[in-house]
């Protein structure tokens, strides 16, 4: 799950998910991936975009997982951030889907919809994780990030929203609201 989504910034769910197989058939240990170095790695890549930059992070963040961590994926957030290529929203992602944890990774998406329908508004990632964090209640939390980016990706679009297929229409303060479906 880490080397996935390290691969998905700037990417698409589609070039990650085309790369992968090849690439954990080869290298399915931080070890093994890590002794491939960011050269063997880079093939396996190359259809995802900044694949020299990833390859180079990957290679260095299996090598540290393997001297550090024993292999094993930390799960605490300061641990993981401390990966080559791993931020606020690669760490969240990973403390939520692999370790249960109730964290929202705010990406391009979550960001359009709280700030656009009014829900968790805010000026960068950050704060609108914080205000998720805070007004969205407990039992809905490890769901919400997954919930959020579908809305965005299906619903909520950058470019002419699904105002008219919304079910939160009713609730959103977003000015610009189409009727298109």
């Amino acid at each position: 799950l880490l080397v996935a989504v390290v691969l998905s910034a700037q990417a698409t769910d589609r070039s990650v998910n085309a790369a992968t197989p090849a690439l954990f058939a080869r290298a399915g240990t931080p070890q093994a991936m890590a002794a491939l170095g960011a050269a063997g790695i880079e093939p396996f890549i190359r259809t995802i975009g900044l694949y020299r930059t990833k390859a180079r992070n990957l290679a260095e963040l299996a090598r540290r997982l393997t001297l550090e961590h024993g292999g094993e994926v930390p799960a605490d957030r300061a641990a993981l951030e401390r990966l080559p290529g791993v931020g606020r929203k690669t760490a969240n992602v990973v403390l939520n889907t692999a370790f249960g944890e109730p964290t929202v990774a705010v990406d391009t998406h979550i960001f359009r919809v709280a700030n656009r329908t009014g829900l968790a508004p805010g000026k960068d990632p950050l704060a609108v994780e914080q205000r998720l964090l805070k007004f969205t209640p407990a039992e809905f939390l490890r769901q919400a990030h997954h919930w959020l980016v579908l809305h965005g990706r299906y619903t909520c679009l950058a470019r002419r929203p699904k105002c008219a297929a919304c079910l939160i229409g009713d609730l959103c303060e977003y000015r610009g609201k189409t009727n298109d479906v």
